[in-house]
């Protein structure tokens, strides 16, 4: 046989004492009364008829009311447990039906509560966005929203072993880089470059540095051309032929640089479209930038960014959202305040939000009232029997003495009527 459940316990709020005390109280005043009746009785059996009409009278009420406290008292007793402890067959029902009663109390909770109807229903009467709103509204509430996802970001980061998770981050990169064609994407960044005409500033840029270079390194030329003019040729005539070549060089520099229609800037503009061009319609000059992108990929300082992606991304996440004067924390508050307004004012926002509130709510309702009646189910399955009787005799056992009180007056009011017209007929 499979193992029983393990015993649930129910909730401290069901075993109050102040439940018990009314419980015992009510017990004692049906009981009381039930007394009173049985000695009403025998004060009228030791009486007899002798003492006068009116004793039949009497102890017929006082034994109806006998009869219906003890059936109201059997009644009663036989919710929660046998009468004077004999197995009398259909008593002690709560005990013996609790796991039945809380399967039943599962289904009638779902097709009652639980249905894709009554939670629209209830919603189309519930003004969704406006109380989210001014949830969200709240004085301080955004700071402690945005503190309290920092703290999840926090728990769910110390979830993930950076070990696994690093690898698995760098294998992603690594794959999404070798995957993806360079050359549609270079030729569209040179196109951008082009159309907005930033490829001659890049060209004038690279003039002037390259103007500045020679201009820093003079001396480093002029020594070249000495060691590479003959012995035999004056120094004085080198002076004079690298100052002509090198000042040439620099008038040449600032003219194509001052010159925004200079013939080698045209030439530059054609190559750079005609290389745009055979990015995508080359495949020699696609395979070259693939070749240049695959080497670019496993060279060591590529591999290692890539290893350290995942750890220096996580780093930089968790210390700005545990920073409160973050940039991200800042955005985060904002984004609430900026979310409660909408819910609050915004028309198109709030109608939206009322729908999407309704067709969840109806879909978890519809997706998960099964699970929730189960949920019941077996939590009262697993409930300890004497235990839950006990305390559902604590929550209405008070209401049910009023069973016997009333059973027991309505009983001697039932005697009394049919002792009088059986006299009346007699």
């Amino acid at each position: 046989m499979p193992p029983s459940p393990a015993t649930a316990p129910l909730a401290s709020s069901l075993d109050e004492p102040a439940r018990a005390r009314d419980l015992a109280r009510m017990k004692r005043l049906a009981t009381g009364l039930f007394l009173v009746a049985a000695a009403v009785f025998v004060v009228c059996a030791l009486l007899g008829d002798e003492a006068g009409a009116w004793v039949g009278y009497v102890r017929a009420t006082a034994e109806a009311s006998m009869v219906g406290a003890l059936a109201d008292w059997f009644a009663v007793t036989a919710l929660f447990r046998h009468p004077l402890r004999l197995p009398i067959p259909h008593t002690a029902i709560i005990p013996r039906k609790k796991d039945q009663i809380g399967a039943s109390l599962g289904s009638f909770v779902q097709q009652n509560f639980l249905t894709k109807a009554v939670v629209e229903h209830t919603l189309d009467g519930v003004d969704v966005p406006g109380r989210l709103g001014a949830f969200l509204a709240a004085p301080g509430r955004a700071e402690r929203l945005a503190g309290d996802a920092a703290v999840a970001l926090k728990a769910v980061t110390d979830l993930l072993r950076d070990d696994d998770v690093q690898p698995a981050v760098s294998a992603l990169v690594d794959r999404r880089l070798h995957e993806t064609p360079a050359a549609p994407i270079v030729a569209r960044a040179l196109e951008v470059v082009v159309e907005g005409d930033r490829h001659q500033e890049v060209l004038s840029a690279a003039l002037r540095g390259l103007a500045r270079f020679l201009q820093d390194n003079r001396v480093v030329f002029r020594a070249q051309l000495g060691d590479a003019s003959p012995p035999w040729v004056p120094d004085w005539v080198d002076d004079r032929v690298f100052d002509r070549a090198f000042r040439g060089v620099l008038d040449f520099l600032d003219e194509v640089g001052d010159d925004p229609r200079h013939e080698l800037r045209r030439v530059y503009e054609r190559k750079l479209r005609a290389y745009v061009h055979a990015l995508r319609t080359d495949p020699a000059t696609a395979a070259r930038v693939e070749e240049l992108k695959k080497e670019l990929i496993e060279h060591p300082a590529v591999r290692a960014w890539s290893t350290s992606l995942w750890t220096n991304a996580k780093n930089a996440v968790l210390a700005a959202a545990e920073d409160p004067d973050s940039e991200l924390r800042t955005r985060l508050v904002a984004m609430v305040h900026e979310v409660a307004g909408r819910l609050q004012k915004d028309a198109t926002v709030r109608e939206l939000a009322q729908r999407q509130a309704q067709r969840i709510a109806g879909y978890l309702v519809e997706r998960f009232a099964g699970d929730l009646a189960q949920l019941v189910g077996t939590t009262v399955a697993r409930w300890d029997t004497d235990e839950t009787s006990r305390r559902i005799e604590l929550q209405i056992g008070r209401d049910l003495q009023w069973i016997r009180v009333n059973g027991t007056v309505v009983g001697g009011l039932a005697g009394l009527v049919i002792y009088t017209i059986a006299q009346l007929l007699s």
